[in-house]
């Protein structure tokens, strides 16, 4: 097979920006035990995070149009399905997805992933980027 033939896998990437509240709390365990695991983080009135969201699209060029994927088109999905749903929320209360599920970074990752995997072809890989804080960020899925 020619290097012309054959198909090349390029990924992309959209960053985005959203502000939201979240309480780490399993209600499995005691008070005193969620505050030694989450610390400040337990905070029963809530506290905030500025995340910054990195979607990675991994597919082939499409030979006619020579994109891997519409750029715009993918920042209307994010925007549309996670953008108006987290930002500016409490994520606890907000957001039917952490109803009973903590939302660590972790778990918004993976929310994340899943929401955005439902809306875009399954001929695409997809990876979140989820930064908490600007030395904090999760990975999903991990290599």
């Amino acid at each position: 097979m020619s290097e012309k033939s054959r198909m090349k896998k390029v990924s992309v990437f959209r960053k985005e920006h959203f502000n939201a509240a979240h309480r780490l709390h399993n209600p499995d365990l005691s008070d005193t035990e969620n505050v030694k695991i989450f610390g400040k983080c337990n905070n029963a009135n809530y506290h905030g995070h500025n995340y910054d969201l990195t979607v990675k699209l991994m597919g082939e060029v499409d030979a006619t149009t020579g994109y891997v994927y519409d750029m715009k088109l993918l920042s209307d999905i994010i925007k549309e399905n996670i953008l108006d749903r987290f930002d500016h929320k409490n994520l606890n209360l907000d957001v039917k997805e952490f109803e009973s599920l903590n939302p660590t970074a972790e778990n918004i990752a993976i929310t994340i992933y899943e929401i955005l995997k439902s809306k875009i072809e399954p001929r695409y890989e997809i990876k979140i980027f989820l930064y908490e804080t600007e030395r904090n960020f999760v990975e999903y899925p991990a290599d």
